[in-house]
């Protein structure tokens, strides 16, 4: 924005809101709020984000707040993760919001948010994220409380929220409102059926049909005034108050009542559908802890707290059964975990002390002592429930196109009404305005676009959910839709599709020098270095390194090491560092990656050290195929030889070997330019090393993420296990989500051309046309849900 400042991230709960169309719409209207760079609504979890400047955050949430209750009155508004309001965002990188909620068993009404330690929550029953809602429209009966840095209690209302507000229409049923939403359609049946068989006449029977419409509708026609009063005119309230008004101004008294009880109806089914699909959702990213043991002194007292009170350094105690609450390192106690809910295995784990343990783990027997090694806000648990939550505000290709369509297909449809009650009649010879207008009526009743805006984003967010679940985090329904146009795959060679576990497999020695001689100035070489290849050496000399006389420790990139030992000057690398050198060296025929040393100029031999390949990574290099994906390429720094002998074996298209970081970026950019604009490529990496790669293939997907900050960082796509089949795994729910997401677009603008060309040749009747609109956006929101279904992934 110019301004220098830094941007912070700020977001905003918005309990109430449950309604697609509304969404979008708060979504557009608080973009053109000056001072925010970016902006989006997550219709799943009710929470608008938003990016503004580190100077004008708070007046820019003012602002926000009130543009929200400009637009959506019932809308109860609390800011989420308050305490952490401060955190800096650059790029992709993750600031977690710390917000818990709980349900209590009482039936109270109150959203709180409260200082650690301001609140003991022991006894309180937990669910993931529920929201309440009061006042006279049809809200959820649930109860929010959010962890922020306001003392007390907050009734979640912005400043200048008042309760008349909440007289208007929400599309959230609760037990309570729904059996007196039942009881007033079932009222105005019964008078509708009364008017029409009993034998009154007249006004009489007018009366009855007006009484029977308010009764069932007149919640409807008074939210449209109010919205009609603040400028907003095509909603849906607006256009089902025209219709049925419209219905009784030409005599079509049964119809227009009928149309309301049937919208009434389908908003009752397609509200319950909505939170259904939600909790089914939420239920797949329930990892978040409720509570930590934490030992209290030295003793082995504990108290129940909230993880935002634990502190870096505290120990906590985690029993059978219970979720672990914060990363740390085991100090006491031996047991299985299930890590399923991070990483998709069933597979149990065993820790022992000393192990490293992370937040969302499920402690399966035995008692363990942990040491606190991260807060939670910065724990594996809230940066994943963060990313996952986050990943909506990148959109897809098609839910822009949808926001887009949903701009002007209401507008227009209502302009197409207004011509086809008017023009016909004038035009055409017998033709009545009491025939085009109920024919122009059938245009209103059908023209909300609800079915694609709610379905479409269900869908999505429901194909990362499912992704989750699977241990693959997705940072955004654009990179969702990306995997569905892979035609490239690239990996990585070490630590990708290889255990990255090296071990010397052999010892060659030359120039008089015997195996010892040889290890031993290898490790010195390889002592400081963090390489794989390096660790593997140092393990297999297995004793004390000498540090006298060394110095000059010189690592040169992509050829070895440089080192000076009692003035003598060692090399320890490739075959590359051997030329730079002028030494001549031995080629051996083993496939391996060689490390060949030498000392004052003279070749002193070489060692032999293997990598061995994933379990899963040929069946991986398969599965691709099948998906159609037409090349699979490895890149590797390691030599030639090794390079082609691993991708014989797992069936890659191409090998690139002896590459230098900056070749692979290089490499990428060639195979970016051969391939063609519509496909898309995948690089695979660990994303520890391989940053500038993941960066520019259209899709980064980093490996093994399960407590790797740097890969969650690093990519768009995180597989949290060491299993490149689970690649596979998530192109299949890319493509899933997609086929979901198309055919509720089809299906959906389908039924509404049927409709409206019934409509204009006077065959369909209004209640059809409702029935079939609701109708069509429930069984959207359950088509969406199949993405759940995931087993068989």
């Amino acid at each position: 924005m110019g301004t220098g400042q830094e941007q912070v991230k700020r977001e905003l709960l918005l309990d109430g809101l449950d309604c697609a169309n509304c969404a979008l719409k708060i979504e557009n209207g608080v973009k053109k709020i000056k001072g925010i760079s970016d902006c989006s609504v997550n219709f799943v979890t009710k929470t608008l984000s938003m990016h503004t400047t580190s100077d004008m955050d708070e007046q820019v949430v003012e602002e926000a707040k009130r543009k929200v209750l400009r637009l959506e009155p019932h809308i109860r508004i609390s800011e989420k993760g308050k305490s952490s309001q401060g955190n800096r965002i650059a790029g992709d990188s993750i600031n977690p919001t710390k917000d818990h909620v709980h349900a209590h068993a009482g039936s109270g009404a109150h959203a709180h948010e409260n200082t650690p330690s301001g609140h003991d929550h022991v006894g309180h029953s937990h669910d993931y994220n529920h929201a309440h809602d009061h006042g006279h429209h049809h809200g959820a009966q649930d109860h929010t409380h959010d962890h922020g840095s306001h003392v007390g209690h907050d009734h979640g209302h912005a400043d200048g929220h008042d309760h008349d507000a909440h007289a208007g229409h929400s599309h959230e049923h609760g037990s309570g409102q729904t059996k007196v939403l039942l009881a007033r359609l079932a009222a105005g049946s019964i008078l509708v059926a009364t008017a029409i068989w009993s034998p009154l006449e007249g006004w009489a029977q007018l009366a009855l049909y007006v009484v029977a419409y308010l009764i069932a509708g007149g919640d409807i026609v008074l939210q449209a005034f109010k919205n009609i009063i603040r400028g907003q005119v095509f909603d849906e309230y607006f256009l089902m108050s025209v219709a049925t008004i419209g219905a009784f101004a030409i005599g079509q008294y049964p119809e227009g009542v009928a149309v309301m009880l049937f919208y009434q109806l389908g908003e009752l089914f397609q509200g319950l559908a909505v939170n259904r699909s939600r909790k089914s959702i939420q239920s797949l990213m329930d990892i978040r802890p409720d509570y930590a043991n934490m030992l209290i002194g030295a003793g082995e007292e504990t108290k129940r707290v909230s993880p935002d009170e634990v502190r870096i350094g505290d120990r906590i105690v985690v029993k059978a059964g219970e979720r672990v609450p914060l990363d740390g390192i085991v100090k006491a106690g031996r047991s299985m975990v299930d890590t399923s809910a991070l990483t998709g295995e069933s597979v149990p784990r065993e820790l022992e002390p000393g192990s490293d343990v992370l937040s969302g783990f499920v402690n399966k027997n035995g008692m363990l002592t942990i040491e606190v090694t991260k807060t939670f806000g910065e724990s594996t648990v809230s940066k994943i429930l963060d990313l996952v939550q986050n990943a909506s505000s990148r959109k897809a290709k098609t839910e822009h196109f949808i926001s887009k369509f949903a701009r002007y297909y209401t507008p227009v449809v209502v302009i197409l009404a207004a011509l086809i009650a008017l023009v016909p009649p004038l035009v055409l010879s017998g033709a009545t305005f009491a025939d085009w207008i109920y024919r122009a009526l059938v245009f209103l009743v059908i023209s909300c676009p609800c079915a694609l805006v709610v379905s479409i984003p269900l869908g999505f967010f429901g194909g990362i959910g499912a992704a989750s679940r699977n241990g693959i985090l997705i940072k955004g329904s654009n990179y969702l839709e990306a995997l569905n146009d892979v035609k490239v795959v690239v990996f990585d060679k070490t630590g990708t599709l290889t255990k990255g576990v090296f071990k010397v497999t052999a010892i060659r020695p030359e120039g008089g020098r015997n195996e010892d001689e040889l290890m031993e100035l290898a490790a010195i070489a390889e002592a400081h270095s963090n390489h794989p290849i390096a660790e593997s050496i140092r393990a297999a000399w297995a004793k004390d390194i000498r540090t006298q006389g060394v110095d000059d420790y010189d690592e040169v990139a992509g050829h070895g090491i440089k080192v000076s030992v009692d003035g003598r000057e060692v090399l320890a690398g490739n075959a590359k560092l051997m030329e730079q050198a002028g030494i001549s060296y031995t080629t051996p025929q083993t496939v391996g990656t060689v490390v060949h040393v030498a000392e004052s100029g003279s070749y002193v031999g070489h060692l032999i050290i293997a990598d061995e390949v994933k379990d899963d990574a040929a069946a991986a290099i398969q599965a691709l195929k099948k998906l159609g994906i037409r090349k699979t390429v490895m890149l590797t720094g390691d030599a030639k030889a090794v390079g082609e002998a691993v991708g014989r074996e797992l069936g890659v298209d191409e090998v690139y070997a002896e590459l230098l970081p900056q070749h692979k970026v290089e490499q990428l950019e060639r195979l970016e330019a051969a391939k063609s604009p519509k496909e898309k490529m995948v690089f695979v990496g660990d994303g520890i090393n391989d940053t500038p790669v993941l960066a520019r293939a259209d899709v980064g997907v980093a490996m093994g993420g399960l407590g790797s900050d740097a890969a969650i960082e690093a990519a768009d796509v995180v597989i949290m296990t060491d299993e490149p089949s689970r690649l596979a795994s998530a192109i299949r729910i890319a493509k899933r989500t997609r086929t979901i997401v198309w055919q509720n677009i089809g299906f959906a603008l389908g039924v509404k051309a049927i409709f409206l060309l019934l409509g204009v040749f006077g065959i369909a009747t209004m209640w059809e046309a409702v029935f079939s609109d609701v109708g069509v956006t429930v069984l959207a929101v359950l088509n969406a849900m199949r993405v759940l279904r995931v087993k068989d992934i």
